[in-house]
Parts: structure tokens; C-alpha cells; sequence
């Protein structure tokens, strides 16, 4: 069982990850529409004001003025204290649950794989940059191993899951194209496996597949259950899948 310094360092890391949760739920408004995720003050979307300091606490300033902007009213969407919330649950779990020395790494590939995950989940979109450098920080990762154990073999195994994690999901998308004559699978769905797959390994990229290939089948089950309509063309957010996949792997397993 953890103890109290743990549990210390469970506190501060879930107040960071609210702050950076806030980040990436801003992050969700200003990529769709082209625009810089770190220049310029946080405004409302609807009336461009400012938003005061006392108006940027993560979740709590949002239950305070229940989802509304102070100066105009236009509604804040939910996808701000989801992703405050699930970012601060990142960094606790991170530090209760994650192997021992990779409770950082965990954050920082949990916080990347949110962003990444919450985009497509809104827009079915996994931005290059974003997954360019989920890819580039699963290398350093690797990298710091290999110095650390003075051994090329994480680096190796790093690049093993990278090649898988990517080949497996563009065989599949040319596949079905070939026999369909039509995508069956985003383009960014191949790199963002790649990505996991540098810091998960071969078996981890093999499991983040299985994981989310579960997380689909419940997805369509809740879906008929609420009587919503489900076709074989139905769309999911697969890259919202495997990042919840992806990042579960690791905070039980850890790198490959």
C-alpha cells in the first residue's frame, strides 16, 4: 500500500495534471481551427474577452460559473472539465500505479496520448505533429534506457514496436481497401500504433490492437443499449481506443 509521501506525490501530480488538462481542453478548441495552442491569453470563443485568473481553475472554475462564460454566457463545452479531470487522474494513477522510476514517463505519455485521444474522439482527426512527437518521445525514453543499461537492446525493442505497431494497421487499412475500393480506417491510425509502439514494444503495440478492439466491441454494446443505431460502417474514434489501451499497457507493464 502506498504511503503517505506517496500519496503526497499523488496530490501534487493530479494538481498538475488538472493544470495541463486545462491546457489540452483548450488545446481541443484551437487546433481544429488552425490556431497557435500557445500564443496569445485564454479568451472566451464567443465574445474574444479575456479570461481573468480567477476564472482558469481547473474544474473548479467551471462548476462555479455552471459551464458559462461570465461575460456573455455562451456555454464552456464539457470537454474542458473532461479533460481537466481525466488529466488530473493521470497523474495520480501515475504515481500509485505506474512501475517503479516510470511514474513521469507515464504522465508525460498519459497527457499526450489525452490530447491525442480526445481530438479524434471529437473530430475522428489525429494531428501529424501531435503523434510526430509521441513518436519522438517514445525514442528518448528508449534512448535513456539503452544509456542507462549501457545496452542497445531497449532501443532495439523500442524500434521492433515501432515498425509493428505501424505495419500491422496500414496492412490492415490496404487491405480493406483493396477489397472494398474504400478507407476503412483513418490515416493517422497507423502512425499513432507506430507511436505506441516505440514505447510500448512489439507485444505492448500487439496488445494496445486487442485492447481497444475490446474497448470498440464494449463501445458498440453501450451503443445498442441505448438504442442507437450500429452498422458495420459505423464510426469509432480508434485512435481514442488505443490510447486508452496503449496507456493502461503501460502503467502496468511499462516500456517494452
Amino acid at each position: 500500500m502506498p504511503d503517505a509521501t506517496a500519496w503526497v506525490m499523488a496530490l501534487a501530480a493530479m494538481l498538475a495534471g488538472a493544470a495541463i488538462g486545462s491546457f489540452i481542453g483548450t488545446a481541443l478548441v484551437r487546433l481544429p481551427e488552425g490556431r497557435s495552442v500557445l500564443a496569445g491569453r485564454s479568451a472566451c470563443d464567443a465574445c474574444a474577452v479575456p479570461i481573468a485568473a480567477r476564472d482558469l481553475i481547473p474544474l473548479v472554475s467551471w462548476l462555479m460559473l455552471r459551464g458559462q462564460c461570465r461575460q456573455c454566457g455562451a456555454p464552456i463545452g464539457v470537454w474542458q472539465p473532461v479533460a481537466e479531470i481525466t488529466g488530473a487522474v493521470i497523474g495520480g494513477a501515475s504515481v500509485l500505479l505506474a512501475p517503479e522510476g516510470l511514474a513521469l514517463p507515464a504522465m508525460l505519455f498519459g497527457w499526450q496520448l489525452l490530447l491525442l485521444g480526445l481530438v479524434d474522439a471529437q473530430h475522428l482527426w489525429l494531428p501529424r505533429p501531435l503523434t510526430a512527437l509521441l513518436a519522438a518521445s517514445g525514442a528518448g525514453l528508449a534512448a535513456w534506457h539503452g544509456w542507462q543499461e549501457a545496452s542497445l537492446a531497449p532501443v532495439v525493442t523500442a524500434a521492433a514496436g515501432g515498425a509493428l505497431g505501424f505495419v500491422m494497421l496500414w496492412g490492415v487499412a490496404r487491405g480493406y481497401r483493396m477489397l472494398r475500393g474504400r478507407e476503412g480506417m483513418g490515416g493517422g491510425d497507423p502512425p499513432l500504433l507506430g507511436a505506441i509502439g516505440l514505447w510500448l514494444g512489439p507485444m505492448g503495440a500487439i496488445g494496445t490492437v486487442i485492447g481497444a478492439s475490446l474497448l470498440g466491441l464494449a463501445a458498440a454494446l453501450v451503443m445498442l443499449l441505448v438504442r442507437r443505431p450500429v452498422a458495420a460502417d459505423t464510426a469509432l474514434p480508434l485512435g481514442t481506443l488505443m490510447a486508452a489501451a496503449g496507456w493502461a499497457i503501460f502503467l502496468v507493464a511499462g516500456s517494452g
